[in-house]
């Protein structure tokens, strides 16, 4: 992980961060959620707790969005771009995360990867995640208009 840096995601980071995940193979954006108003305010009701990874060029190279309850944490649109991985960056990023969440008391975090993401799955386990298999994942859109898009 040579000359990458690890710090937290700013709104202003977003069109970088939001360029990275396009990149993507198989990455879902949705519409309103994934807009930069939306970030931008997810990001201020989690100031420390979304992460980016940073080259030597001031590029993003990877992101972590994280926002918790107070009780629990969620990891959304994990990713480092193609170029990078297998550098350690997803793991300081990870780890960084985690550290954030641990100062705000929060003592879990959760996330979803799609079955089909075999390298996510692969990376998620080794990071020591457990994959549930005692719980069911129930959704219920409440805007219609909320579409994911899935990069090709």
């Amino acid at each position: 992980m040579q000359n990458i840096s690890i710090r937290t995601m700013e709104p202003e980071d977003y069109e970088a961060v939001h360029a990275l995940w396009m990149t993507i193979h198989g990455f879902g954006i949705r519409t309103i959620d994934d807009s930069q108003d939306f970030v931008t305010r997810f990001i201020r009701r989690n100031p420390t707790t979304s992460i980016v990874a940073v080259n030597e060029n001031n590029e993003i190279v990877g992101s972590i969005l994280c926002g918790h309850d107070g009780r629990n944490a969620c990891f959304y649109h994990v990713c480092v771009a193609e170029a990078f991985r297998r550098q350690g960056i997803g793991r300081a990023m990870v780890a960084t995360a985690m550290q954030a969440l641990k100062d705000e008391h929060v003592n879990k975090v959760t996330l979803i990867a799609y079955k089909n993401n075999e390298i996510g799955n692969l990376f998620w386990n080794g990071e020591g995640f457990a994959e549930r298999e005692d719980v069911n994942y129930y959704e219920m859109p409440l805007n219609e208009a909320n579409i994911t898009n899935f990069n090709a």
